[in-house]
């Protein structure tokens, strides 16, 4: 790797990185790679700060290796301290020279020393080789769930993406859902929903606007409104509390969207929901791959996809 040296990034390093990133793999309206959005992930989650590393070149940032921090519970109500290696990149003047690998290993040893019991992440095709080739192993294809929609009530406009004042966006609401409701159908590994949790990743999230359609039997649904290429589109992100399936027919009503897409563990509450709302598992569909390396002994296999439960929010726009 030649001058390159390999530290711990600090605060005046972001723009830089923001740079590498923009370079190496590009941003989209939904994840434009801003100061907001890089504060929001590695500096404001409730998980705590992130671990970051980086290569640097003489003051050029040559790589980054990103480690967010998040908490899983188990079914059994054990906490699971994890990270997720997001936000990784090699700066397109440096590539082929180890460096991918040299700032993962080098976090890892952060990672254990902190004491953190488990790693997983989505990554594409090709950062997959590399992590099965450092220890991570293969869990499960994640699959899509969706519910299209037909007849005259749709919007005039196919392209024209629903917009969130149809959804309802004040979420006050689902802050205020108690933790107990969230417990009492929790089956696998899953993220704690509390308010503080609820606030940062969908009220607060910099470059993405969520809505809230409440159900009146308790609880509700989060979704985002989108558009992919020709066609209208809501996200269904996550369901909160215990609400009913109706609560995804009020949401597409409202909406209008062309379809609702969205993904839920199987064997799970919230897939259960999802489907008597409508949003069937398509076959044979791939749209990410979930990779794990156990650090400690956990209370569950993390290679078998039924200790999980995980919801759309769990790996969408993070």
């Amino acid at each position: 790797m030649g001058d390159v040296v390999v530290r711990e990034a600090t605060e005046d390093d972001i723009e830089a990185i923001l740079d590498t990133l923009r370079l190496a793999l590009g941003e989209t309206p939904l994840l434009r790679r801003t100061p907001q959005l890089w504060a929001w992930k590695h500096i404001e989650n409730p998980f705590g700060r992130s671990i970051v590393m980086v290569a640097d070149s003489n003051g050029t940032i040559a790589g980054v290796r990103a480690m967010m921090r998040w908490e899983l519970i188990s079914a059994t109500g054990h906490t699971i301290r994890c990270v997720r290696p997001v936000d990784t990149a090699t700066h397109p003047q440096f590539v082929r020279q180890g460096i991918f690998r040299t700032l993962t290993m080098t976090a890892l040893e952060t990672v254990r020393a902190q004491k953190i019991n488990l790693v997983f992440n989505t990554p594409n095709d090709k950062s997959a080789r590399g992590y099965l080739a450092m220890g991570w192993e293969h869990v499960s294809w994640i699959g899509a769930q969706v519910r299209p929609r037909f007849g005259t009530a749709l919007r005039p406009s196919a392209t024209e993406p629903p917009t969130i004042p149809d959804l309802a966006p004040s979420m006050d609401s689902a802050s205020a859902i108690p933790d107990e409701m969230e417990i009492a159908t929790r089956t696998g590994m899953r993220t704690v929903r509390n308010g503080g949790y609820v606030g940062w990743r969908f009220r607060r999230h910099p470059t993405a606007s969520y809505g809230w359609v409440e159900d009146l039997g308790g609880g509700g649904m989060v979704a985002r409104a989108s558009a992919r290429g020709p066609r209208s589109e809501l996200v269904v992100s996550d369901f909160l509390g215990s609400p009913s399936s109706g609560v995804i027919g009020s949401a597409a009503r409202m909406s209008k969207a062309r379809y609702l897409a969205g993904w839920f563990s199987p064997n799970t509450a919230k897939r259960t929901i999802s489907v008597r709302g409508g949003l069937i598992p398509v076959p044979g569909t791939r749209t990410l791959r979930l990779v794990a390396l156990p650090l400690s002994d956990i209370d569950c296999n993390p290679f078998d996809l039924g200790s999980w439960d995980l919801a759309t929010s769990d790996l969408e726009l993070l």
